[in-house]
């Protein structure tokens, strides 16, 4: 999106007799020109672990005196949302010509910084600190006593006015002594803990993480391929780096089930990034050439245990297809100062997220058994599980919550909706692969849209942009019908999505006994889901986290904040509330009675439920063929 630089520009506009005053700012628009007056030096010292601070040195050149604008990376692709950590920003100073310059910070944009450049520099002289996380509280911990994550648009500042890929860089990196690492950068030249890494544009530096650590391991995922893919692992401790041949067995071939999904790859060579930790922070974010996954330590180690989070390799493998190659037109933005648009986040994230978990079952990440229940898990949200987009909300509107909440924790999520572009997303184009299978009887199916979509021109990682009627015309190329209509009341209405279940041969129902994958998710959350019986979810402790909107609890009096100290006067726990549940169902004419702490006060709250313990399951419906088990059936 272009925006006209104004000066210190103001402008009033009277309105019902109410005087509007707007702002903006001066920091020049990008320009598609290469930025020809050198590289950026962008050097990290990444060695402070005591302190958990990020070190930078940056050399920028200048063509010419006067007016200069550095930006700090706001707009944080894989985020959708303005979340560049400036708030960690911290000891800015710029030299030229080994004098200090006097800076401004931006009267409207806190991201951008003005500098004037003396007659005879050629170069200004940057330094700053990235001061990263001590606690979560403070946001991802990224740097701990066995680890970090280094990501560039944390450590480095830009040129205003040029779009980020006709800006070069030249970066560098100091690690602790002995550490390895794994990065999409390309090695220059390695001197002990000094890296220096080839030259890069700026948009791809940003887009090329680290992820480095005292204990390392490097796996080959596609051995003797012309495109190398690496699995980079670091850990907490050694014993969590062993790898059984089973294990890597089914991590090459989740390389293979993308190779048979797309028919084509965008990137030259691509490296996963991997955490085994309890102290630096979980993470998943995808980039074109490598993806940062931050799980428990033990995802190895206690394969059995962690089963329901082992899509995320799956999932942000297929962002560099689909949000990273094909991107939505008005989230591919010239510069990370540039407002992104999120409009098409159910198709970036959606069909990722229904791509994720589909090639984890394919690949042998999950087993079939595991995927089923999976999948019943996240239908009964959008069959159940969220008043709010039955009665006020839609899924297109979601795709505003990047910006609107910023992952924040909300007090209703269930009403409110959160990113619900990602589950409904999968809902929907399981709904549009049931479609293309019935109007094609079965000979076309979503592999068919993956591959005119996402699987062309192979080799290419630049970006290839596309628009809801892109999405449409493919679809009808496939399959003549409707398709805008079909996908627009589903984005836009407020209805169940569930109806994919139902073409594919299955039905949802629910009994009383939890799936595996919800008792997975439940141990992973450490909570208790009664969303489908009470309308609640406690955590730890019986702290409340989630209250159906009108549910049961909600209507008893019940809110997210509380804590369930006693039930039917005995002391909480998961079990004791559950046994409740289920005498109540025996005995219609005896309430749940609930002793709850709100703030300092205790109250008894009584709740009329009699339904008895609801957990989702998928159910046969043998009047139809099961195209689901077809749908994940390894290619």
């Amino acid at each position: 999106m272009k925006r006209t630089p104004l000066a210190a520009a103001l402008f009033a506009i009277a309105l019902g007799g109410t005087t509007v005053v707007a702002f903006a700012d001066d920091v020049p628009a990008p320009q598609n020109v290469p930025y020809s007056a050198g590289a950026l030096k962008i050097n990290v010292d990444a060695t402070d672990l005591a302190h958990r601070v990020f070190r930078v040195q940056e050399t920028i050149p200048v063509a010419a005196a006067g007016r200069l604008t550095l930006l700090y990376p706001q707009w944080i692709p894989g985020n959708h949302s303005p979340t560049g950590p400036i708030d960690k920003f911290a000891g800015l100073t710029v030299k030229a010509n080994g004098k200090v310059l006097p800076w401004t910070r931006d009267e409207y944009n806190v991201y951008a910084f003005n500098v004037d450049v003396p007659q005879g520099a050629s170069e200004v002289e940057v330094d700053f600190q990235f001061l990263s996380p001590q606690d979560t509280r403070q946001g991802r911990v990224v740097m701990t006593p066995e680890m970090l994550n280094l990501q560039w648009n944390t450590v480095s500042v830009y040129p205003a006015g040029y779009y980020a890929r006709q800006i070069q860089a030249e970066p560098s990196v100091k690690l602790p002594a002995g550490w390895q690492f794994g990065s999409a950068l390309e090695v220059a030249s390695q001197d002990g803990g000094s890296v220096h890494f080839k030259p890069i544009d700026y948009d791809d530096l940003v887009d090329s993480p680290i992820y480095a650590g005292k204990y390392f391991k490097r796996l080959d995922l596609d051995p003797g391929a012309s495109t190398p893919v690496h699995l980079n692992i670091v850990a907490d401790d050694p014993k969590y780096l062993e790898v059984t041949p089973d294990q890597l067995k089914i991590h090459r071939q989740l390389v293979q089930q993308m190779y048979k999904l797309y028919g084509a790859h965008h990137y030259d060579h691509y490296d996963f990034l991997l955490s085994l930790s309890d102290k630096m922070s979980g993470n998943g974010l995808e980039h074109h050439r490598s993806s940062e996954n931050g799980t428990p330590p033990a995802y190895f180690t206690e394969w059995g245990k962690g089963w329901a989070m082992r899509d995320l390799l799956s999932h942000e493998f297929n962002h560099s297809w689909d949000g990273k190659y094909r991107r939505g037109a008005d989230l591919a933005t010239p510069n990370f100062n540039v407002t992104m648009g999120d409009s098409l986040l159910w198709v970036y994230e959606g069909q990722t997220q229904f791509w994720g978990q589909v090639v984890a079952a394919r690949s042998g990440l999950w087993s079939d058994k595991q995927y089923l229940e999976m999948i019943a898990a996240v239908a009964s949200v959008y069959d159940k599980g969220r008043p709010g987009l039955a009665s006020w909300r839609n899924v297109q509107d979601t795709t505003n919550d990047p910006t609107i909440a910023l992952r924040r924790p909300l007090p209703y999520r269930n009403y409110q909706g959160s990113e619900d572009y990602y589950s409904a997303g999968e809902m929907i184009w399981l709904d549009v692969d049931g479609k293309l299978r019935e109007l094609t009887g079965g000979k076309k199916t979503i592999d068919d849209f993956a591959k005119v979509f996402f699987g062309v021109n192979p080799g290419a990682w630049d970006v290839d942009p596309y628009t809801f009627d892109d999405v449409v015309k493919t679809l009808n190329g496939i399959s003549p019908y409707d398709w805008a209509s079909y996908l627009r009341t589903r984005l836009d209405g407020h209805g169940p999505l569930t109806g994919g279940l139902a073409s594919h041969g299955w039905k949802l129902v629910y009994n009383d006994k939890p799936s595996d994958a919800v008792k997975a998710m439940e141990m992973f959350r450490h909570m208790t889901d009664l969303s489908y019986s009470l309308g609640v979810s406690i955590g730890k402790e019986g702290a409340i986290n989630d209250v159906l909107w009108d549910g049961p609890a909600f209507n008893a009096g019940l809110s997210p904040g509380m804590t369930i100290v006693a039930v039917n006067g005995r002391s909480y726990d998961s079990d004791a509330i559950k046994d409740a549940v289920t005498a109540a169902a025996k005995d219609s004419s005896q309430p749940i009675e609930l002793l709850v702490k709100n703030f300092d006060e205790y109250k008894t709250v009584r709740i009329d439920y009699h339904g008895g313990l609801k957990y989702p399951h998928l159910e046969r419906d043998s009047s139809k063929p099961d195209t689901l088990s077809q749908l994940i059936k390894a290619k």
